[in-house]
């Protein structure tokens, strides 16, 4: 996946960053709130309408993004709340981002279509965190997938970028990633339920089963 690519090939400068973190007092939780506040920051910055200025703030502070983690392994504070908390906050963040882009849409002439794609980009991109969440917390690992979060930020940093730009006679490229996010995060969700029921197989086979 992207994210554990980017994790190594960023490695060193997350540390040498981290580091600095650590020195200065700064707890993972707090690394963790800043991040928010900084996609708030960057879908505010869509919703007026630099979009493309938003696009370089998402890759600039979705880098930051990865410090809380990296601050709390340095320093031994990794716990579950902090999982819990950062894993919560991003949920939060994803949504911000893709609401400020909302806005913006709606604001603009015959974007019905955006307006809707943003819409189910938003419900795929809960799912896909939501199936993983429920798989683990019975305990079956769930990290299957062509468009997980960082994969998600990476193509809507792409669309925003070149969002004044089309090509031949396709749709505007940011229509082209969100119809992308749409599809493919939803894609990512049954991909995942697919997982947990090849997982649970032998389960279904002696005829036990739960709802919920």
């Amino acid at each position: 996946m992207l994210t554990t690519w980017a994790r190594t090939f960023f490695r060193g400068f997350l540390e040498t960053i981290g580091r600095f973190f650590v020195r200065v007092g700064v707890t993972p939780n707090q690394l963790t709130l800043v991040g928010l506040f900084l996609q708030a920051v960057v879908a505010a910055v869509i919703a007026t309408g630099w979009l493309q200025l938003g696009g370089v703030l998402l890759i600039l502070f979705s880098i930051f993004d990865a410090f809380d983690g990296t601050v709390a392994r340095l320093t031994g504070k990794v716990s579950r709340f902090g999982a819990f908390f950062d894993s919560t906050l991003d949920r939060y963040a994803e949504a911000f981002v893709l609401f400020g882009l909302l806005i913006y849409e709606t604001g603009q002439p015959g974007t019905r279509t955006e307006v809707l794609l943003i819409y189910v980009s938003i419900v795929g991109s809960l799912l896909v965190s939501y199936t993983r969440a429920k798989a683990e917390s019975l305990g079956i690992k769930c990290m299957e997938g062509i468009l997980t979060r960082a994969e998600r930020v990476a193509l809507l940093a792409v669309g925003l970028l070149l969002s004044p730009y089309q090509f031949w006679v396709l749709p505007n490229s940011m229509t082209i990633v969100l119809w992308l996010l749409a599809i493919l995060s939803n894609v990512t969700a049954l991909q995942r339920i697919w997982a947990v029921w090849k997982a649970t197989q032998d389960e279904r086979q002696d005829g036990s089963s739960t709802g919920g």
